[in-house]
């Protein structure tokens, strides 16, 4: 089983993220009970309501589902890349410019592209040894082992679903 980060292994601001998964004692199993989750949340929503945002500036639900689908991807890069020993230092990401096109889509065909990314990085999340989970890279200009960023990748999708229903539906 991957054990929980310690501190030192994972930049101050994402402490909250790694709280919000800390509470549960399987990361593998909460990473995969959270793909039906988050999926049949954002399917139950009714698609003329994708478009909702509750303040201006705020983005919409398909957005922010969008947004969780980026940060899937660029968390699981880098526990893939950091996991198999490669030394690069790993940017952080302008996520207002990657979700500008989500709009333009169906949330249903948003919610089904984040349960294939999900899906495609269980593949890689359990069939990670616990050794390869401890090993250090740099994200975002801070070192981080591979089983924070899994945490962070949990802490930051139940952080949304949060706001989701407390700001949005």
């Amino acid at each position: 089983m991957i054990a929980q980060p310690e501190p030192g292994e994972y930049a101050p601001y994402a402490s909250g993220y790694i709280a919000l998964a800390s509470e549960y004692n399987d990361i593998r199993k909460l990473l995969t009970e959270l793909k039906d989750i988050t999926y049949s949340t954002f399917t139950a929503i009714p698609e003329e309501k994708g478009n909702y945002t509750y303040a201006d500036g705020k983005w919409t639900i398909k957005q922010k589902l969008a947004h969780m689908i980026d940060a899937e991807r660029v968390f699981a890069y880098r526990a893939y890349c950091i996991a198999l020993g490669d030394k690069t230092a790993f940017p952080g990401f302008e996520q207002d410019d990657y979700v500008a096109n989500a709009n333009s889509r169906t949330l249903k065909n948003i919610a089904d592209e984040f349960r294939a990314v999900r899906e495609a990085n269980l593949y890689f999340i359990n069939n990670l040894s616990d050794e390869q989970s401890t090993i250090v890279g740099t994200s975002s200009n801070h070192s981080t082992s591979v089983r924070a960023i899994l945490y962070i990748m949990a802490g930051h999708e139940l952080h949304h679903l949060k706001l989701l229903k407390e700001r949005y539906l």
